[in-house]
């Protein structure tokens, strides 16, 4: 299942945001059953350490047999927060 990262915002900067776009993703969005979740980063301008590690733990942590792959992240703020979640 891909998940075009954007359509929370081209500045994901906050926890309390990150943790928000989890929970809607979860209600809404994410499958229990998928093999994989591939989050598309197109159109996102800023990444930072916080909302990526609300979101993505997040995923993580409730989806633990599912796979993540990450696209589209030549955006120097999305690579360097993803070297370090």
């Amino acid at each position: 299942m891909k998940i075009r990262v954007s359509k929370f915002g081209n500045l994901l900067v906050s926890r309390p945001e990150g943790k928000e776009a989890f929970l809607a993703a979860k209600a809404y969005t994410l499958k229990p059953d998928e093999a994989e979740f591939i989050l598309d980063f197109t159109g996102v301008d800023v990444l930072t350490p916080s909302w990526a590690d609300e979101f993505i733990s997040g995923i993580k942590r409730e989806f633990k047999n599912t796979s993540i792959r990450y696209e589209n992240t030549s955006n120097p703020s999305v690579q360097e927060t993803l070297n370090m979640i």
